[in-house]
């Protein structure tokens, strides 16, 4: 039985600055303690991101951006980074999230499915001065469970996303972690190939789906970083990544 932590929400007019099928409704949704409006998170473990539908289908949709799900603040700003406040997203961050997503989504790999960039048309204060619209990623997934959520959820709901394994190979293993570590290691087989960075491989950013998320730090040919020094030491952070997927399978595995 599904169990989401409920969050009131307010929404806003927004701009759409990216989009892959604008037929598809927007949620310009911001965390808010008294909105008429309803959003879910899984677990604390998903920070600024959270349920806001359902497709007829049975695919969750995700906004991320709007407010941190895990205090009764809505954004906060620690000052140490400047204007990148836990909670918000800023838009170059959105941007290369959502256009690294659709590339890496092409090459076959099991991942979300990108609909939106938006900018919302408010403005938040920040404590260092600055303003800021607020940028929300929407996509959808099949599953909305990480696998860092599993101290936070039944074990039940695990099971079921775990039965559905036998359909991603042909091969029979004796192990359902061995599937995982199969899908996963020919994930990054295939994102290394083409020289593609994820650069933030860790148990938060696959769904018990097996799905990939999260690529605003990954980098690739056609999308390279913009600092000519993080490009170059790209090429030394693809062996990295072949352990962190093996931390991921032990995780799994545990």
């Amino acid at each position: 039985m599904e169990i989401f932590v409920e969050h009131r929400a307010s929404a806003y007019e927004a701009t759409i600055i990216k989009a892959n099928d604008d037929s598809v409704p927007t949620y310009p949704y911001i965390k808010t303690g008294n909105g008429d409006l309803k959003m879910w998170s899984v677990s604390a473990q998903h920070g600024r991101s959270f349920i806001v539908d359902k497709t007829h289908d049975g695919r969750y949709i995700i906004s991320k951006g709007n407010g941190l799900s895990y205090t009764t603040h809505t954004f906060v700003n620690t000052g140490e980074m400047g204007s990148d406040t836990w909670g918000l997203l800023l838009k170059k961050d959105a941007i290369r999230d959502f256009t690294l997503g659709n590339e890496i989504a092409s090459l076959g790999i099991k991942t979300n499915e990108m609909e939106y960039v938006i900018e919302l048309d408010t403005l938040i204060n920040l404590p260092n001065g600055e303003t800021v619209r607020p940028i929300l990623l929407q996509y959808s997934v099949e599953c909305p469970y990480r696998i860092s959520d599993a101290p936070f959820i039944d074990k039940s709901l695990i099971d079921i996303e775990v039965a559905k394994w036998h359909n991603l190979t042909d091969c029979k293993h004796e192990k359902k972690y061995q599937v995982a570590a199969e899908v996963l290691l020919k994930n990054l087989r295939t994102l290394h190939d083409h020289k593609i960075l994820h650069n933030a491989i860790h148990e938060q950013n696959f769904t018990w789906a097996l799905e990939l998320l999260d690529f605003e730090l990954a980098s690739s040919p056609t999308n390279p970083y913009d600092s000519e020094d993080y490009q170059r030491h790209v090429i030394d952070l693809f062996s990295r990544e072949i352990i962190q997927t093996y931390q991921v399978i032990l995780y799994i595995a545990g």
